[in-house]
């Protein structure tokens, strides 16, 4: 029976598995064991291995025990073999360790980062000092290929080679050949009648190429950019009455050297309808005339199934606004193919009406739930109202402090007249530490440091240091900021400033203007989208005496002194609701500055009004106007100082002109600026060619006008300077660049003309 019993252990951990799993006849007797040795241990605790088993010493072993334990072992993932011996009522567990990962390398790889693959590695179990897993490391091999593929190498190779090394260990590399980027040689849109082939392709992101691709990458395929096409495509019939156009099929053919790429897109555009009659049905709580006011389908145009999403969109939003958190709105056409007509029949049923049990945060790992909470106009135990929270999603998205904000409504269990809103952040970072430098064809080079926290500790505050250098502007700034200074939003900004500047002329000299300050400013929330700033400080402006120094800072100094202290009071209003700060192409900002020298050795009033609007064209084409007024005069019989006056000239006022040299000039024929001021901009935006519709990167044509005058000098239309002439912007990866060229078409003896302009800030 012993031999017997030693015969059958002595086979291979798969062969014993296979005995259990198939209930062969061979059997073993239970037995009593007497001891449990693991033998071929390197690196595993012994430990490890007595906790799988499922006997001890002194328990009865038998079959099923058997092979539920070299389930367990293999299951661990640590061992590539395991036997079990018997010898004399001793169980001997006899393992072979899977070799361990020593090291995880690439080779060839350039479209990716090799780190950040390292650490993709690493977090799916392909580690140093991991277990070797040839199936994962497979796994890997073809995820590595599918990344490349979404980067349009459809030719890439991928060679993943296990080396072994002493003690146990292997080194993985992964041997990458990229070969050359598909490219899209084709777009054909089969099935279209209404409309062009190339007005078609010209709403799509994706292209075959131009001379731009290398910047723009759309000549590269990507099955979500093809779809977010498809959409685009999908929404223009839709919105222009082919209520029943569809995409039958897509195609995509790759070249046998996998270089090139052909996209077939084969569509049914149906007929085109046009709206008969919008009618409402169902209940809208008494208040139909309201609900036909937010109607925005009009009878007798083409279908737009925009204008509809709209429509049932507002009528969702205004039943939430009574409280019906769970309002259906279904949009029912009702199609008369024989005269190509649909009449749209508008059902409403608000359900019932909800209260705001509990609002929660989720995600804010740094930031305090108040700082989220505050932001928020729809309260708890109040009626659920739909536009609040839509504000409030706003509020806290506006913030800058998170990558996401989501809002979502939750029921209550046994409760059908209340929910519950789930306030779901993704943080970012907040802390900002750059060292810059720039180039303008004014100031030449200047550099620039910077360090801010806009979230300090999670409080919502802002704390920041700036430093900034040029040729002409010198400045060091310590800010700080508080948004909620009190409960009801009134925010509280310190500022605490030292400026040398020397205004540009073309003689040099090192005569200088030095001031140096602090100031404390209130803002006041009107409502969400005005605000209302006022505050006071503390300045003292030097003239510093230097060759070459302008006749009027001498004429002033000798008037009022070289040192000049004043107390100004500030106050301001703005209203800003841009689509985007960086590159806005809908909305209107404006905003309106004054400040009054009320005490002190300047006394002055000055004042400035700025008007911007972006008009949207269609996707691609923005008309943006901008419109600056400035103001001041000097008080108590006191001229305007000199030292703050409006300068107007070259990038951002009148473009083809010198920087700051339009208005007074005084004797030395130094440029002194003054205190009036009139600006207007217009400018026609562009897409680049062959950039598509990346905003990163557009042309523009533009129209100044502007001039500065002096105190006693009425603003005259008649001695404006005008200018045309195009340009370029350019969000890059380096920082933002302006381009200009301008012709001047209206100008006066004695201006200093300057047709090419630009302007760039880099970080390193």
């Amino acid at each position: 029976m012993k031999k017997q019993v030693n015969s059958i252990f002595n086979r291979s951990a798969c062969a014993l598995a296979a005995v259990a799993f198939a209930a062969s006849a061979w059997a073993v007797d239970p037995f009593t064991v007497r001891d449990i040795r693991i033998e071929g241990l390197q690196r595993v605790e012994p430990g490890t291995v007595f906790a799988s088993l499922p006997f001890r010493v002194g328990e009865t072993y038998n079959d099923e025990k058997g092979s539920s334990a070299i389930r367990a072992l293999f299951a661990l993932g640590l061992f590539k073999d395991v036997r079990i011996d018997v010898q004399g009522g001793v169980l001997v567990v006899i393992v072979e360790e899977r070799p361990t990962v020593a090291d995880v390398s690439f080779t060839g790889v350039k479209e990716f980062d090799k780190e950040a693959l390292v650490k993709a590695m690493r977090e799916v179990g392909l580690s140093e000092g991991r277990p070797f897993d040839k199936a994962l490391a497979d796994r890997a091999e073809q995820e590595l290929k599918r990344q490349y593929i979404s980067k349009s190498l459809y030719g890439a190779e991928v060679v993943t080679t296990v080396t072994p090394i002493e003690r146990n260990r292997v080194n993985l590399n992964f041997n990458v050949i990229e070969g050359d980027i598909a490219k899209i040689k084709e777009i054909n849109i089969v099935g279209a009648k209404a409309f062009s082939e190339s007005t078609l392709r010209n709403l799509f992101d994706l292209d075959t190429g131009g001379w731009l691709s290398w910047y723009t990458k759309s000549d590269r395929y990507a099955r979500t950019k093809l779809n977010a096409d498809l959409e685009t495509l999908r929404s223009y019939y839709l919105t222009r009455g082919y209520l029943e156009f569809k995409i039958e099929s897509t195609q995509v053919a790759i070249s046998p050297d996998k270089q090139d790429i052909a996209l077939t897109i084969n569509i049914d555009e149906g007929q085109r309808y046009v709206v008969s009659s919008v009618k409402l049905e169902g209940n809208y709580l008494g208040k139909d005339e309201e609900f036909k006011t937010l109607v925005t389908v009009t009878p007798g145009e083409a279908y737009n199934s925009e204008q509809l999403a709209q429509t049932t969109k507002a009528f969702t939003d205004y039943f939430g606004s009574f409280g019906y958190a769970f309002a259906q709105v279904q949009a029912k056409p009702e199609i008369d193919r024989v005269n190509n007509r649909v009449a749209l029949v508008l059902q409403a049923e608000p359900s019932r009406r909800a209260y705001v049990r509990k609002l929660s945060i989720a995600g804010n790992n740094r930031t305090r739930d108040e700082v989220i909470r505050r932001e928020f106009r729809q309260f708890e135990s109040s009626w659920y109202d739909g536009d609040k929270i839509k504000l409030s999603r706003d509020r806290v998205d506006r913030l800058g402090y998170f990558k996401e904000v989501n809002v979502e409504t939750a029921d209550v269990p046994g409760a059908p007249d209340q929910v519950d809103l789930v306030v779901t952040v993704a943080e970012k970072p907040t802390g900002n530490l750059s060292v810059g430098a720039g180039y303008s064809s004014t100031d030449k080079l200047s550099l620039q440091f910077k360090i801010a926290q806009e979230n300090v500790f999670g409080s919502g505050n802002y704390l920041g240091v700036e430093v900034n250098t040029s040729k002409f502007n010198r400045q060091v700034v310590v800010s700080s900021v508080n948004p909620y200074f009190t409960n009801d939003g009134v925010s509280r900004t310190l500022d605490f400033y030292y400026r040398n500047s020397r205004p540009s002329n073309d003689q040099g000299g090192d005569y200088q203007l030095a001031t140096r300050g602090a100031s404390v400013r209130f803002g006041v929330p009107f409502n969400e989208l005005d605000t209302v700033f006022f505050g006071g400080g503390i300045e003292g402006t030097r003239i510093k005496p230097g060759t070459n120094i302008p006749a009027a800072y001498l004429a002033y100094a000798n008037q009022f002194g070289y040192s000049s202290n004043s107390i100004p009071l500030t106050v301001g209003w703005s209203r800003d609701n841009r689509d985007s700060a960086l590159v806005p192409s809908s909305g209107v900002y404006q905003r309106v500055n004054g400040e009054w020298g009320a005490a002190g050795d300047a006394r002055y009033l000055r004042t400035n009004y700025q008007y911007q609007q972006y008009i949207p064209l269609n996707k691609q084409y923005t008309i943006a106007l901008n419109g600056e007024l400035g103001w001041g005069k000097g008080l108590s019989n006191r001229a305007f100082p000199v030292f703050k006056g409006y300068y107007a000239g070259g990038l951002g006022t009148v473009r083809g002109f010198e920087q700051n040299t339009l208005g007074p000039r005084d004797v030395t024929g130094s440029f002194i600026g003054g205190p009036k001021k009139l600006v207007g901009n217009i400018e026609l935006q562009t897409p680049f060619p062959g950039a598509g519709n990346d905003k990163s990167l557009r042309l523009f044509g533009f129209m100044d006008v502007g001039n500065v005058y002096a105190e006693k000098e009425k603003y005259d239309f008649s001695a404006l300077r005008a200018s045309a002439g195009f340009g370029l912007s350019w969000i890059s990866p380096l920082g933002p660049l302006r381009f200009a060229y301008a012709v001047p078409t209206r100008k006066f003896s004695g201006d200093r003309i300057q047709r090419l302009q630009f302007q760039i800030g880099t970080s390193f």
